[in-house]
């Protein structure tokens, strides 16, 4: 069930995640949506919202979603190592 996120923000640096089912359970709480219909209608919200709430969970922020979110370039699903 784990997923890996790149997350590379507006200062140049870069973060890979890793999530676990803790993030997938509360993705579809926050957004009433099964993780499995991801691959049809998968929005740009859906992959930082999840990169947000691992760096949440994991304490590496204080963070606001809509705050934290200012201070990323982009987000993309990589193949775990």
């Amino acid at each position: 069930m784990n997923f890996t996120l790149l997350i590379t923000f507006l200062d140049g640096t870069s973060k890979e995640v890793t999530g676990i089912a803790a993030d997938l359970v509360a993705f579809e709480a926050e957004f009433d949506l099964s993780v499995s219909r991801l691959n049809q209608d998968m929005k740009i919200t859906h992959l930082l919202w999840l990169g947000w709430h691992v760096i949440k969970r994991t304490g590496e922020t204080k963070h606001a979603f809509a705050k934290w979110v200012e201070s990323v370039e982009g987000v993309e699903a990589v193949a775990p190592k």
